[in-house]
């Protein structure tokens, strides 16, 4: 086992992705069951396009681009195995030039979840947490969990939500069961107010919760907001002007890859009337604060 360590030259790089799907393995094994696998390439349009771990790391190396990598443990609510965040952060760690691992545990788990991010931390170097409450089936106000954020909290880790609508189980019979009013981002200032020293990343716009969103980031300073999962050219206005001025210190690139990639993304944001002099550091500068490649958050 090699423990992640970035090796990540900041200044070669163009842009930092931080949210970037793994959903297959090298066995492959889907980070989803399949009925929703497929529901969700038909959602998003990309062909049920699945790349391992080392083909999204050339990927974005050829684009001279870093990207945070996680899957999604909703082992609980979904019945389905997932892939080995253990295996992510070891693939990591040998494309440790271009590649960032977060960690996913099942928040149904109580103390074996804390347990499992811990050694995820410690012995495989992760350096977040990716969340998904509507997947995973839980509610992330519920101080239940609080343990499990206390623990990332201490570690230094960060803790990355899904926030607003999904395309996972979209279409389906009763979205599959899925709610998204567990994905609304004001759960998430329960969170920020008890652990102050907890970086909380709100990802996507949240629609259809997009003020309630702006409004947690604008209090709560240890939140942050990620732009992944939407074409920039359909972000609602009171995000571009928000991410554009008064967050823009705490506003960062993601694409969702391989749902969406940053080529279209890097592309569809010049249609927008975000201000230019905000792009360098939601681009990359805000990530390397955050990611401490280069600084403190």
């Amino acid at each position: 086992m090699t423990r992640y360590e970035p090796a990540i030259d900041v200044d070669e790089l163009v842009a930092i992705d931080m949210h970037v799907h793994i959903e297959m393995d090298a066995h492959g094994q889907n980070s989803l069951p399949d009925d929703l696998a497929e529901a969700a390439a038909a959602y998003f349009k990309n062909g049920g396009l699945q790349p391992e771990l080392d083909s999204v790391a050339e990927y974005y190396r050829e684009r001279k681009m870093a990207a945070v990598v996680f899957t999604v443990d909703a082992t609980t609510n979904l019945g389905h195995a997932p892939i080995s965040s253990a295996d992510i952060a070891e693939g990591a760690a040998r494309n440790n030039d271009v590649l960032i691992p977060f960690g996913s545990v099942d928040p149904h788990l109580g103390a074996e979840a804390v347990d499992r991010a811990r050694r995820l931390i410690e012995e495989h170097g992760v350096r977040g947490f990716k969340f998904h409450p509507t997947v995973q089936g839980f509610d992330p106000s519920d101080d239940a969990y609080f343990p499990l954020y206390r623990a990332l909290e201490e570690a230094g880790s960060i803790a990355l939500f899904h926030t607003g609508q999904t395309g996972i189980g979209a279409g389906m019979k009763g979205g599959r069961g899925l709610r998204l009013g567990l994905s609304n981002p004001m759960l998430l200032d329960d969170v920020a107010a008890e652990f102050g020293d907890l970086q909380i990343i709100m990802a996507h716009p949240s629609v259809p919760w997009q003020d309630e969103a702006i409004s947690v980031a604008t209090h709560k300073h240890n939140t942050w907001i990620d732009l992944s999962g939407w074409s920039p050219k359909y972000f609602p206005e009171s995000l571009v002007r928000a991410a554009g001025t008064y967050l823009k210190k705490r506003v960062l690139f993601g694409s969702d890859y391989p749902m969406l990639s940053p080529d279209r993304w890097l592309s569809d944001i010049e249609q927008t009337s975000l201000k230019p002099e905000a792009m360098p550091g939601i681009v990359k500068d805000n990530a390397v604060r955050l990611l401490r490649l280069g600084g403190t958050a």
